[in-house]
């Protein structure tokens, strides 16, 4: 069997927990075996996951999983994967699964690759599976050799498919230590967007936004596509904009099908967390700036006259 761990965030499941299942079920199809989620804590419709592939869908349900402890929740999965007899354990490459994925391998003595990019090659007891290396540049093959194996899914790399129906939702027990630390607050910023490791569209701006009063006219071409907002570190280190916007090596790795770049210079810091990006445009004074190198299309003007009149042509587009 392989089973797939996925999110629910209030109760909802987003794009990644489809392309992880979806990733499940071609891994399971070309193992000649069966795909099922497991959830936890969910309140959301668990039971949809079946239209990407999941012939089942677990639920474990405990006090001890109320909040996220990295050691709470890999007994959890791990314990699960193997009452289940999972041998293929398939997890979304965020900041979950970066916490699971190293002490789920080491639970089950499995073989593991971080942020995997396409479905393994199965060749006996072997899966062959590539990611991407120094910072996307190459692209590596890892031969997991274990009789377990665990593997954390890059966002945005399979598309989720429908591919049959919703099922229905069993409770699974197995237990649950107690977690080590306590949670006190959780503050989460409610957007309308989309979070940027899933998101598809993203506008970001560097330094030559000149100062954070000027940043509302980012933030109105980005309204105007459906993006979500980014920016480069030096901004978010200099407290322009929150931290959790910070594209980069350093920041957020992030693979949208469109990625506009303004006020940007391209430091191969920045290029590192962006150049997975589908089509990348850059706008910037600066016919030398090195981020017109790695673009697909270049703007060379003052950012202040084209970004308004980019966000009324998107407007206006829109409208007609």
């Amino acid at each position: 069997m392989v089973l797939v761990f996925v999110e629910a965030t209030k109760g909802q499941f987003k794009k990644t927990a489809f392309e992880a299942v979806t990733y499940g079920n071609k891994t399971a199809q070309a193992l000649g075996t069966t795909c099922a989620a497991l959830t936890i804590g969910t309140d959301g419709d668990a039971g949809q996951l079946g239209k990407y592939g999941a012939s089942k869908v677990y639920n474990i349900s405990s006090d001890n999983l109320a909040s996220f402890d990295s050691q709470a929740y890999a007994a959890a999965i791990g314990n699960a994967a193997q009452a289940l007899g999972a041998k293929v354990l398939i997890l979304n490459h965020n900041s979950t699964g970066k916490a699971l994925l190293g002490r789920l391998a080491a639970r089950l003595n499995a073989g593991s690759v971080a942020g995997a990019k396409s479905v393994p090659v199965v060749e006996g007891n072997i899966l062959k599976v590539k990611k991407g290396v120094f910072s996307g540049k190459a692209t590596a093959e890892y031969a997991i050799t274990s009789d377990v194996k665990v593997i954390s899914l890059a966002g945005n790399e399979v598309p989720p498919e429908e591919t049959g129906a919703a099922v229905g939702v069993e409770s699974l027990t197995v237990d649950v230590p107690a977690p080590k630390t306590k949670v006190l607050e959780v503050n989460l910023q409610a957007g309308d967007t989309a979070p940027l490791p899933e998101a598809e569209l993203v506008v970001s701006a560097g330094r030559g936004m000149k100062g954070p009063e000027n940043w509302g006219i980012i933030e109105d071409l980005a309204k105007a596509l459906g993006a979500t907002t980014a920016c480069s570190r030096p901004v978010a280190d200099t407290g322009w904009r929150p931290h959790h916007e910070h594209v980069g090596q350093t920041g957020v790795a992030i693979k949208p099908n469109l990625y506009i770049a303004i006020g940007i210079s391209g430091a191969i810091q920045h290029l590192a967390g962006v150049n997975q990006s589908k089509v990348i445009v850059v706008i910037n004074k600066d016919p030398e700036a090195p981020f017109f190198k790695a673009a697909d299309y270049g703007v060379v003007a003052d950012l202040f006259d084209v970004v308004p009149k980019l966000t009324e042509a998107v407007k206006k587009f829109k409208a007609a």
